[in-house]
Parts: structure tokens; sequence; C-alpha cells
């Protein structure tokens, strides 16, 4: 259970969360960046403090800053998150814990990045439990895969607990921190009721930040962590080719499109387990357009149903993959955008691919990006068995196939890589080509007509098969054919044949 009602028939409940909903308070626990900023932009913009905020045990509420931005704050502000993280105990100050959060707020969100989401969803679960909360949403905003302790295959955290909400939206820290700004954001729960009262919660934290509901939990998850790796592509790009800005929209685009590709296919996948219900609402109480919004494909002659597409739809989500893809008119990108601007940096000065992603990270370290708050490096490093598990067409994850491989083919394979990545023509060739399926490409080559030409004389005797041999004389060809492949045809080549689903 982790929905607000369980028994809708409960009305002395259901009048008494509805009635107070603007009452209602939300706890941010593990205060990093961004629930610190969130924080911010609420102090600033918000007319009721309804935010509480647990640092993890041992850390500062407002650690996540630097001093430079510290000293860039309204003191004002300030003094109000620092209420939202402390509570008054016979006169002294204490912070605000995950057992506070729980007895308190109405909704926690565990705020804690891939290093620690998993215990920290467990011990919400067994507290909860032990504190008779039950009727306390559990949320989180995890932006990577996870790792089964045991057999150590990567999952995702919404899909191993499919009633766990997912909070997201675009967001850059210092953007929620201009005064002006305004910013969306989705609230995914598979109960719609519960996805729209928590939204509606979430919605009236600030009048900056318009928050809408969603079911599609499982798979806007899938979004931000393959999104954290596109973000990695789209930084080396924009830097590495700021000169050619026509080929970025080309870019960009792909790496969004196969974002919402790759989780259509995790839907169709996971949602024969955990299926969306209408339980108390239809989805079109949402926002959604349809019921269900269905892709499909020709199979033997037949249309059959490919994946439902209708958490599309949710445009908060699209836009924290857009805008985690462009560079910022002000301030600083994210994380992993800045990561593929190390890419970039390292590619220009050493003339080729990393060695491995050691290498990639202790160039990081030197730009003070630190691999913990690299969430597009975790998920890439589990790329392979994310690929396996979901099943995953190679036209449909290309861009991530080939980042991937930047780091980790072998030397002669990164010699072509590198090729594609430092070349606009051969990378728009990439893109075209790579979205095509393998059988396109093979086709591709076969209409090209080089495996023909390469015997002429076999071709010869093929279309002249009513002349007498002495009669043919031969002929000087001034065709050339082409003795080698474009670099692009040998990348696609080698991620075939290191991902073949």
């Amino acid at each position: 259970m982790n929905n607000f009602i369980e028994n809708i028939n409960d009305q002395k409940y259901f009048y008494s969360l509805i009635k107070d909903i603007e009452n209602s308070k939300v706890g941010f626990y593990s205060v990093g960046l961004y629930p610190a900023s969130l924080a911010y932009n609420c102090a600033m913009h918000g007319k009721t403090n309804n935010i509480l905020l647990a640092p993890r045990k041992g850390r500062d509420l407002l650690g996540a800053f630097s001093n430079d931005v510290l000293s860039d704050m309204d003191n004002e502000i300030i003094e109000k998150i620092k209420r939202m993280g402390h509570y008054s105990l016979e006169g002294k100050r204490k912070s605000f814990d995950l057992k506070d959060l729980l007895l308190e707020a109405d909704m926690v969100i565990l705020a804690s990045n891939s290093n620690h989401i998993q215990d920290d969803v467990k011990d919400a679960l067994e507290l909860r439990k032990t504190l008779k909360r039950e009727n306390v949403i559990l949320c989180c905003l995890v932006g990577s895969f996870c790792i089964d302790d045991k057999n150590k295959t990567p999952f995702i955290l919404c899909n191993k607990y499919p009633n766990l909400a997912f909070f997201t939206g675009f967001h850059r820290h210092g953007a929620l921190r201009n005064p002006n700004d305004s910013f969306t954001a989705n609230f995914c729960h598979p109960d719609a009721f519960t996805a729209l009262i928590g939204a509606r919660i979430l919605n009236q934290l600030s009048p900056k930040i318009q928050v809408s509901p969603g079911v599609h939990n499982i798979e806007c998850q899938y979004i931000k962590s393959i999104k954290n790796i596109s973000s990695i592509f789209a930084g080396f790009v924009n830097n590495f080719h700021s000169d050619k800005p026509g080929m970025l929209p080309t870019i960009n685009t792909i790496l969004l499109t196969q974002c919402l590709d790759q989780a259509a296919s995790v839907s169709l996948q996971v949602r024969k387990e955990n299926k969306l219900e209408k339980k108390y609402l239809s989805l079109k109480e949402l926002g959604y357009g349809e019921e269900i919004i269905s892709a499909k494909e020709i199979i033997n002659d037949n249309f059959c149903e490919k994946g439902d597409y209708t958490f599309s739809q949710l445009n908060a989500v699209k836009a924290d993959v857009l805008g985690s893809m462009t560079l910022p008119t002000k301030g600083k990108p994210t994380r992993n955008f800045q990561a593929g601007q190390v890419l970039s940096d390292m590619l220009l000065q050493l003339k080729r691919c990393p060695k491995d992603v050691s290498e990639f990270v202790s160039w990081c370290n030197n730009y003070s990006l630190s691999q913990g708050g690299l969430e597009g490096l975790k998920s890439l490093k589990f790329w392979p068995d994310v690929y396996k598990e979901f099943k995953i067409k190679n036209n449909n994850c290309s861009m991530i196939n080939l980042i991937y491989l930047c780091f980790n083919a072998n030397s002669e394979e990164k010699k072509e890589i590198y090729k594609v990545l430092i070349s606009s023509e051969e990378i728009t060739n990439f893109c075209q080509e790579s979205v095509k399926s393998e059988f396109s490409l093979e086709l591709n080559e076969k209409l090209k007509g080089g495996y023909i030409l390469n015997d002429i004389d076999n071709l010869c005797k093929k279309l002249f098969l009513d002349k007498e041999e002495n009669d043919l004389k031969k002929i000087e060809y001034n065709y050339k054919i082409p003795k080698k492949n474009p670099s692009y045809v040998n990348v696609l080549k080698i991620i075939n044949s290191y991902f073949n689903n």
C-alpha cells in the first residue's frame, strides 16, 4: 500500500483529506542540491511553510551549496529554509530526521541518489509500518538504475516497488533560485487518485512550480535514468561542435525520441505484470486525451501493438530531457551535461577516446565533478544489462550504444568511434542511419551494389549469358569501387557486434 486512500468508502477520512489539502506537508529526506534549491524557491515565493527538510545524518542542511552560492543568497530566505529543517525541544534547536517526517508530513520524498536510495526506501517502509503511518505517501526522485545486491543486476526502483511515487521535472539548481523563472514537474503514481492528490499537494508549495499528475512512474523513472546518459552525449556535442549549430537540433531530437522509444519498450514489458488500473478515476481526469495511446507496427503483414505511448503526454518529463540537453543562456548546465563538456575537452586534447571510464572520471574530478553526483555515468555502467533486461532494439538506443562504446570498445574500434564523434558529417550520417533497423543497414549496402561489382567477370557472365565468351572483351571501367566504408558504417557494425537482442 502506498495510496492516500485504500478504501474510498471511508468518507470521514476522504473528506478530511480533501478539506485539509492546503495544509498538507511534504517532507524531503536527504537534502541534496535539488531539494535545497526547491526549498529556496518555495521559501522565496510560497506564502505557507509546508515543507519539512531532514538532512542525512552527519550532513549540513545547506551543505550541498558552495560558499560562493551561499554568499549570493538572501539571508532572510536562508533563515526560512533553516526553519524548514529544525524544531525546538526544551529550548534547543533539533534537526528533523526521517521519523519526524513520517510523523508530521502527508508525503515524504526520499531525495537521495542511487548511493543511498535502496536503504532509504527499506528504512522508510519499516519505519512507516512501526509508526502506523501507512497513509503517508512515499516518493523518490532518483534518476539512475539501482543494483540488486544478490545477483548484481540493474533494476528500476519503481519497478521493484510498483506503488512508489516518482517526482520529476526540469530543474537547473541555479534557475530554481531565479525569482522570475517558472517550472513544470510531474508527480507519477499508478493510482490515478493518488497521483491527482499528490500533484495538488506539491503544486501549492510554490506558485512558480506547476505540478501535473501522471500514472507512469516506472516509465518516467526509466526516462530520467536514460536522460542522464543522454545529457552526457548532449554536453559533448554542444561543446565539441559549438561552431556547427545546425547539427545540434538533430542530435537533441534523436536523443529525446530514443528516450521515449526505449520507455515504450519498457512499458510494454513491465505493464504485463504491473497493470495500470482505473480504480477510482479515469486517466482522462489527469489530462490524458485518450485512455491508451498504442503504437503499432507491421509484423508478418499484420498490425501488432508495439507499446503504450500514453506516458509521452507528460510534457514536464519531456521538458526535463530537452532542458538537460540544452546549454543555458545563464548559469551552469546540469552536472551530466558538464561531464559531456569534459569528454569534449578530452577528445580535443588527447585526439582519442578515453582509455576507460576511470580515465574519464579522473578528468571529471579535475573539473570538480565528483563521480557520486554523476547519475548518468552510473547508469551507463550498467547499460549492457539494462539493454538485455528490457530487450531494447539498437535503432532505439544507438546514441547510448555509441557513448557506451566510446569508453568500453577496444582501441582499434575506438579509432573509428573517435572519427564519428569529431566529424559533423559522420555523426549526422550516424544519426540518420542508426535509427533504421539492422535489416535496413544490410539492405542499404546491397542496394549500393558493391558486393556485385567486386566480381566483374562473374557479373558479365550473368548479364551476357547468351553471348559466346570469345565475343566478350575486357572493358575498363571508370567507376572505382570504394575499398573502405565510411566510419559511421563501421561504427554501426561495431555496435551491432556488441549489442544484439
